[in-house]
């Protein structure tokens, strides 16, 4: 931590928030300028008391942290790329993998074709909504454990392991018994108890970052999921809320670059719910892979005129294979190669 006094901070002033740097157990040392004295703490902020609560001494002007608040996850902690292994699937690592499916599982037929299809086209796993949240209390909320059930069919059929999301601390144990991952979306991704949940059920995670959230509060919310010993984790990047309404989000190009720079951990884009319209997917899947993305995933639909959420970002089975080919060149020009089922 670093400690700036106001200026002017008489040699009383001075001494008592050295002795209370002291009580915290850090050894300050003292930096005279002519017009302001700095206080460098030196210590072990990941074991010691935060120091930033000094702010309230009149004298002081600010307190910096030095170390970054996520450890866990950052490339300090860990300076190579994290490789996880889901059913077989190395994430990470060079590989590069598409996850592919409906927004919501809306019938047997409609979800074990998508699953045929993405399959033949090149997906690696499968994604597909038993459990949706929803902005509107009127709008499909998901077929639940109906859905869990038929997204088990998909990987019997397929067998590609299964992405879905997990809502509430109480049903993470039910979605955990078929998915292969858990998805957080983007509306929990600082619900706490569910960070703590998920964990517990050593199965990876894809954390999305919330709609609003910083940077670090993303990765925070990853250092939750590390911290209660699941180091098993994705980072998702699924677009912003900003003042654009041209499109529903504003997929956030620059944090996956900076994700890759400060963390370990593999990053993936969702560009289906960063757009919020079909024609955008193919373009921001390219920029995604191009700004060093370890994965994507994409809503496929065999009728999107038809789905019963989300239809108008949802890909026809046609274009999906399109994007799968045009991204392949992007792929290898980042030095990843395409990942095989």
């Amino acid at each position: 931590m670093i400690i700036v006094l106001k200026p002017g901070t008489p040699e009383e002033g001075i001494q008592q928030v050295v002795d209370a740097v002291k009580q915290f157990e850090y050894e300050p040392r003292l930096i005279r300028g002519v017009e302001r004295t700095i206080i460098a703490c030196v210590g072990d902020e990941r074991n010691h008391h935060t120091l930033e609560s000094l702010i309230v001494l009149p004298q002081v002007e600010s307190v910096t942290p030095v170390q970054k608040k996520y450890k866990l996850v950052s490339r300090e902690y860990h300076s190579a790329n994290t490789v996880l292994d889901v059913a077989g699937l190395q994430i990470g690592g060079g590989q590069f993998h598409v996850v592919a499916g409906p927004c919501s599982v809306e019938s047997q037929q409609q979800t074990i074709e998508t699953a045929k299809t993405v399959k033949l086209a090149g997906a690696t796993l499968f994604r597909g909504g038993a459990f949706k949240p929803r902005t509107s209390p009127y709008d499909f909320q998901g077929l639940g454990k109906e859905g869990l059930e038929l997204l088990r069919q998909a990987r019997e059929q397929t067998g590609l392991p299964i992405i879905t999301e997990v809502m509430s601390p109480q049903d993470v144990e039910t979605v955990a018994e078929i998915a292969d991952v858990l998805q957080i979306g983007a509306r929990n991704a600082q619900n706490v108890p569910l960070l703590a949940a998920a964990a517990a059920s050593g199965k990876t995670i894809l954390l999305k970052r919330g709609m609003a959230s910083l940077i670090e509060e993303w990765l925070l919310a990853a250092e939750y999921i590390c911290v209660h010993g699941n180091s098993k984790v994705i980072l998702c990047e699924r677009g912003i809320r900003t003042f654009e309404h041209a499109c529903r989000n504003t997929l956030d190009v620059s944090a996956v670059a900076l994700a890759k720079q400060e963390t370990h951990l593999p990053v993936f884009v969702d560009p289906s719910h960063a757009a919020g319209r079909f024609d955008m997917v193919i373009p921001l899947s390219r920029a995604a892979v191009a700004a060093g993305a370890d994965g994507l995933l994409i809503e496929v639909h065999p009728n999107p005129a038809a789905a019963l959420s989300d239809g108008g970002q949802q890909l026809k089975p046609r274009q999906f294979a399109q994007l799968m080919a045009e991204i392949r060149p992007f792929v290898e020009a980042m030095g990843k190669r395409m990942a095989a089922g």
